[in-house]
């Protein structure tokens, strides 16, 4: 069983749209595409490495995908571990519009996403990743199909914007498993679908003190 991990640069606000440059995805007027770039340093290709080089196949949707296959296939430089990566493994395309991929090792995913992701999710071991991919993230999202978030938080708010999570979402418990900061202050936490949301209210009296409260005495709803 392979999982199914989201890898997605995030302002605080959860938005994730065109965070490589200002023309990567202008719809609903969005004027902000580039705020990721600013905060690059070498913290950025330390912890991508080789989470790159641990996918055993990528999933994409069509916009990430076009944007990666027109620049990846020029990167031939042997040594570029992203690279290599991308180029031979194998990619799937979620999409309803492409009809070919001519990216090398690419497959255009016809019919029922849903049951065609957790049908690959079934094929062998290791990870299928996703990057970017606002829309097809709102699909697996809302069928829970994601095993892992790793999810980089950037000190910008922009108030506007294709987000990360958008209503119809699963309710979904994390567990987070791994956290870091990169030298211009990116938040780099990685969570793990743990169970169900719990739910609760605080229990207090008169004798309850602040300590207590916040050390979770709580009883479940």
């Amino acid at each position: 069983m392979r999982k199914l991990i989201a890898t997605t640069f995030v302002t605080l606000d959860g938005v994730m749209q065109a965070p490589g440059g200002p023309d990567e995805d202008r719809s609903g007027g969005f004027e902000h595409g580039g705020w990721l770039v600013p905060y690059a340093d070498e913290d950025l290709g330390r912890l991508i490495v080789p989470w790159t080089e641990q996918a055993t196949a990528f999933l994409l949707g069509r916009g990430t995908y076009e944007i990666f296959a027109a620049h990846w296939p020029r990167v031939t430089d042997p040594q570029d571990a992203v690279a290599r990566a991308l180029n031979s493994r194998p990619k799937y395309v979620a999409s309803k519009t492409l009809k070919k991929a001519e990216w090398n090792n690419s497959t255009v995913l016809s019919g029922d996403v849903v049951k065609a992701v957790a049908a690959l999710k079934k094929e062998g071991s290791g990870e299928i990743q996703v990057h970017g991919s606002h829309g097809l993230l709102q699909t697996l999202n809302a069928n829970a199909l994601v095993d892992v978030y790793r999810v980089w938080v950037y000190p910008v708010v922009l108030g506007s914007g294709k987000r990360l999570f958008e209503s119809g979402a699963v309710p979904a418990a994390l567990k987070l498993t791994a956290t870091t900061t990169t030298s211009t202050g990116v938040l780099v936490n990685t969570y793990e679908r743990a169970d169900k949301v719990r739910y609760g209210e605080f229990s207090v009296d008169e004798h309850t003190t602040t300590m207590e409260l916040f050390e979770g005495k709580f009883r479940p709803s």
